[in-house]
């Protein structure tokens, strides 16, 4: 299929009920897209004149494998899909000693279990038109980050399953790419990190820009993983990190 009969397929984007996932669906749909998020809450602030079309919302628990199988059922009843940004994920901060199976099993679900059932229900479709656009986000934080045992080692699964999946589906015109962010001014960041505090200050001094990043700024790379244009780049890790992958800010 060419680029050119792709206007219509729909995006998803999942965990876009606020931050990077809003900022991502919000973008998406300033550029035309048919955009459809899926999380447990409605996106804020996202209903906009200036869309073209306005976004729309499923309710699913994704860590609910039945309720998942449920909702893309629906979605593929009525949709083509043609864009999939799994940007949902949970983080469970904790030592080796920590670490719990609840705990794993909980970050393993999120991260990597749902992305994989999710890209399992919109394949066949991809597949049929030749066509398809694939986001996974990862985080800085597989270059080492202590207290984060389960985390970095389920976004570290997240490159892993890129890299394998871009070799399986590029014969079929589908590209599959990931974005690692660094340290991004979300609401979630600031809970941890309050404004004038040292923590906070010790993250920004060890970031090469000297800033935070912005939720626009990884849904930046996200909107270029997704152009139909794009068609010849498949299977590669952008760090939107502010320079901390080079620099060697192993803390953060």
């Amino acid at each position: 299929m060419s680029v050119q009969n792709t206007d219509d397929f729909l995006t998803i984007v999942t965990g876009a009920s606020s931050g990077l996932g809003a900022a991502t669906a919000h973008k998406l749909a300033l550029e035309g897209r048919r955009v459809l998020t899926l999380q447990r809450r409605p996106p804020e602030n996202l209903m906009r004149e200036s869309y073209r079309y306005p976004i729309e919302f499923m309710e699913v628990d994704l860590y609910d494998q039945v309720a998942i199988d449920q909702v893309t059922q629906l979605i593929n009843q009525k949709y083509q899909v043609g864009y999939l940004v799994n940007n949902a994920g949970v983080n469970r901060p904790g030592s080796i000693e920590a670490v719990t199976e609840d705990d794993l099993d909980a970050v393993w679900q999120l991260n990597i279990k749902a992305p994989i059932q999710l890209i399992q229900a919109f394949l066949p479709q991809m597949k049929a038109n030749r066509f398809g656009r694939i986001v996974n986000i990862s985080s800085r934080a597989i270059l080492g980050k202590t207290e984060r045992i389960a985390y970095v080692s389920s976004k570290m699964g997240v490159v892993g399953l890129t890299l394998s999946l871009s070799l399986e589906l590029a014969p079929f015109g589908i590209t599959v790419n990931v974005i690692a962010p660094g340290p991004v001014e979300t609401e979630l960041f600031t809970r941890g990190h309050p404004v004038g505090s040292e923590r906070r200050a010790f993250v920004i001094d060890s970031v090469p820009m000297k800033r935070l990043g912005t939720p626009e700024d990884v849904a930046r790379g996200i909107s270029f993983f997704l152009s139909p244009e794009n068609g010849f780049i498949t299977g590669q890790l952008l760090y939107v990190c502010g320079g901390i992958s080079v620099s060697g800010s192993g803390g953060l």
